[in-house]
């Protein structure tokens, strides 16, 4: 259930908010709008007045409201008008009109509009439009004179509905923390259904902004970024010429005038101000090429297998950092997707966009690397066509998802907990669509019975706890076909295994060859190491017992404390 709460001002603020409710809507969206509640249980009803004309009705209405205001002349407070509209999920049972007063009666109770048995409290009604939601109007004076102390109304009005939930078997949503973006209003969804579309305008232009965001360098390359997506860009400019803020339209998208329907950035999202966007683009600038460059998916990899340590060791602001910057890559990585799982990355992405908000400011200094590589891939198209590269790095997001779920169950971010573990069920049939063909065309590929043989006593003898899992996974033939490519590329696959086996624990890997496959097949494509360099990497595994870490790849150890995440 969720509430909202509005607050009016001026000399006729309630007679129009009457006007509203009793009309047919901005989008005729209004049915049958009728009293189901009032503060004295009799008030005028202007949908129940078949003999009177409705008008006089709504002013009658209205007016009885107002007494108290107008009582106190010059007195009264600027702000005098209440208004909370309250709406079901799709999902809940059809609620009685008398539920819906029931409900009204709590709602006006908890934020002491109207607190139970006060005979001198505030005037209000509850206008039901249609069977999922009503509408609580109410005036800002108490019949006594005094005004109501609704210090907090925001929040009080939350637990309540939090509670009604419960008492009326209703979707239970979870306690937010005021971070979420705004939510599409009951005149955009009706005028979405009207006009047969799936998604609200409000929901694509925050989706085709946050994608713009994420792919752009600079403030100028976002502006244009947008343009190049079809939405229509009006900036706000100052006195002296600066552009202080911006506006987004969708074409053909129009009001009751034929203007066009403009959404500030930040009514989008609260990160999506240009002031929060300039500090995002400045703060993760490209920094100067010293070297020559890797390869993108890799590098992209890297960082997201750094993610888990972030979480766990780095402070709060840098771990909401790298949420940011995994977000990003979300809203960008269906962009490099075969068909059969664009769907699904997408739906992964807009869940996710919960989760990469919440009270703690963001430190996005270290999502540098993660944010310019995902860029890299889109420029160079030719990276993504095997698929191999979306495989590797969506095997790493998997894993940054689930220990982004248990951070914010840590910090108790029940939102943010419950987006990040939606985005694992679409990120697995993702990962699905994209991982099985490839692995079955490395798997194609397999080494002679000898080789597979040696492979797997060098696999028992480095991890002897996971041995009998990883052989006798689908994708143990996947796993000896990238040994035998790196070892043909001058590596030593005992050495690489011993250092793929030491990035993170198998515990919690359903699929553990699955997982090993695209480690080995990383650390098989960076440079070979010379002779000296693999005999001491040698002479080191023999020395150390268990599985030495690689520099170039070591996570600090926190296996045991890793949230547990279903892999296919």
């Amino acid at each position: 259930m969720i509430p909202k709460i509005i607050l009016g001002k001026g000399a006729r603020a309630t007679r129009r908010l009457i006007g509203y409710l009793y009309g047919p809507g901005s989008a005729n969206e209004h049915t049958d709008p009728h009293l189901v509640a009032s503060w004295n249980g009799f008030a005028p009803d202007p949908g129940r007045s078949p003999h009177r004309n409705p008008r006089n009705v709504e002013d009658q209405l209205a007016a009885q409201l107002d007494q108290p205001v107008n009582m106190l002349g010059d007195k009264a407070p600027a702000t005098t008008v209440w208004h909370c509209p309250v709406r079901a999920a799709p999902e809940d049972p059809i609620l009685t009109d008398a539920q819906w007063a029931d409900i009204a009666r709590r709602i006006v109770a908890a934020v002491a509009i109207a607190p139970e048995g006060d005979e001198e409290a505030c005037r209000w009604v509850a206008v039901r439009h249609a069977d999922d939601h009503i509408h609580i109007a109410a005036t800002l004076v108490r019949q006594d004179g005094r005004r109501p102390r609704r210090d907090h109304d925001i929040r009080a009005v939350q637990r309540e509905a939090r509670k009604i939930e419960i008492d009326f078997g209703l979707r239970r949503l979870k306690p937010g923390d005021g971070t979420a973006a705004k939510r599409p209003t009951s005149k955009e969804h009706f005028k979405t259904k009207r006009q047969g579309q799936d998604t609200t305008t409000r929901e694509i232009l925050r989706r085709r902004v946050r994608r713009a965001v994420a792919a752009a360098s600079t403030e100028t390359e976002f502006f244009a970024l947008l343009e190049a997506t079809g939405v229509n860009v009006r900036p706000k400019t100052g006195p002296s010429g600066d552009t202080l803020g911006y506006s987004v339209a969708l074409p053909g998208d129009l009001n009751k005038h034929g203007e066009p329907v403009w959404f500030s950035g930040s009514t989008l999202a609260g990160d999506l101000s240009l002031p929060k966007i300039r500090h995002r683009l400045t703060t993760t600038a490209p920094e100067p090429v010293t070297a020559r460059s890797a390869d993108p998916w890799h590098q992209a990899t890297a960082a997201t297998e750094r993610i888990p340590d972030h979480l766990t060791h780095s402070s709060d602001h840098t771990a909401q950092g790298q949420l940011v910057a995994l977000g990003e890559a979300l809203d960008l990585l269906p962009l490099t997707a075969p068909a059969e799982a664009k769907r699904e990355l997408e739906r992964a992405a807009t869940a996710f966009e919960r989760a990469t908000r919440s009270r703690i400011t963001a430190d996005l200094h270290s999502t540098r690397v993660l944010r310019r590589s995902i860029q890299t891939i889109l420029l160079t198209p030719a990276t993504t066509r095997d698929g191999t590269g979306l495989a590797m790095l969506l095997d790493a997001v998997l894993i940054a998802v689930a220990f982004a779920r248990h951070w914010h169950q840590t910090h108790q971010h029940a939102q943010q907990e419950a987006a990040a573990e939606q985005t694992l069920t679409h990120l697995q049939t993702a990962y699905a669509h994209v991982a099985v063909p490839v692995l079955d065309g490395i798997a194609r590929r397999t080494p002679g019975p000898q080789t597979t043989h040696r492979y797997a006593r060098h696999l028992q003898q480095a991890a002897p706890e996971h041995a009998d899992r990883i052989l006798k996974d689908p994708a143990w033939d996947s796993l000896a076909t990238v040994l035998a490519d790196a070892e043909t590329a001058g590596h030593n696959p005992a050495t690489l295994l011993d250092q793929a086996l030491g990035q993170r624990t198998l515990d919690d890997a359903r699929n553990p060859a699955r997982t090993l496959t695209w480690r080995i097949h990383r650390l098989g494509q960076r440079h070979t190491p010379g002779p000296r360099a693999q005999a001491a990497m040698a002479r080191s595994t023999t020395r150390r017992p268990g599985n030495p870490i690689h520099p170039e790849t070591a996570t600090p150890a926190a296996a045991p404390q890793q949230p547990h995440v279903r892999r296919r």
